[in-house]
């Protein structure tokens, strides 16, 4: 076998139409285009979402909510969870939290839920807590501060 004996596999390589080019071709004079309006044109078409004159669904629908500038968006964590990843004596914050794994990305705050149990006694630093992760976490000696 030699490079020029080298051919794609049957079906595999399709030839690209070449339209506007004679009416030998098949694809010749309006090159598949019929005859004059719209879609015959250069830019052919109406732009996404026109409706022939129609009010679109864009403006047939009315606008809802708004987006606050101000919202702080806490990351939650419950008590569980520092149950299961820390021991006895940790200090619990922000940035051990996030070398922990348990934070994805950047957030206003860290805020602590009761759910499950804690045995351990830890420090938490967080900006909120529920009235029953403060309570869990000094039933176990530990201490819950707000930063």
């Amino acid at each position: 076998m030699r490079l020029h004996d080298l051919s794609p596999a049957a079906g595999s390589a399709k030839e690209r139409k070449r339209i506007g080019r004679g009416h030998g071709s098949g694809q010749g004079k309006t090159a598949g285009k019929g005859h004059k309006g719209q879609k015959a044109r250069a830019g052919a078409g109406p732009r996404i979402g026109f409706e022939g004159g129609q009010m679109p669904l864009q403006r047939r629908i009315p606008k809802r909510g708004f987006n606050n500038i101000f919202r702080k968006e806490y990351a939650i964590v419950n008590l569980c969870t520092l149950e299961e990843r820390f021991e006895a004596g940790a200090v619990v914050d922000f940035g051990a939290l996030a070398e922990a794994g348990l934070l994805k990305k950047p957030m206003s705050g860290l805020k602590i839920l009761g759910e499950g149990a804690l045995t351990k006694a830890l420090t938490v630093k967080a900006a909120k807590f529920s009235a029953a992760a403060k309570a869990a976490i000094e039933a176990a000696g530990g201490t819950a501060e707000v930063v």
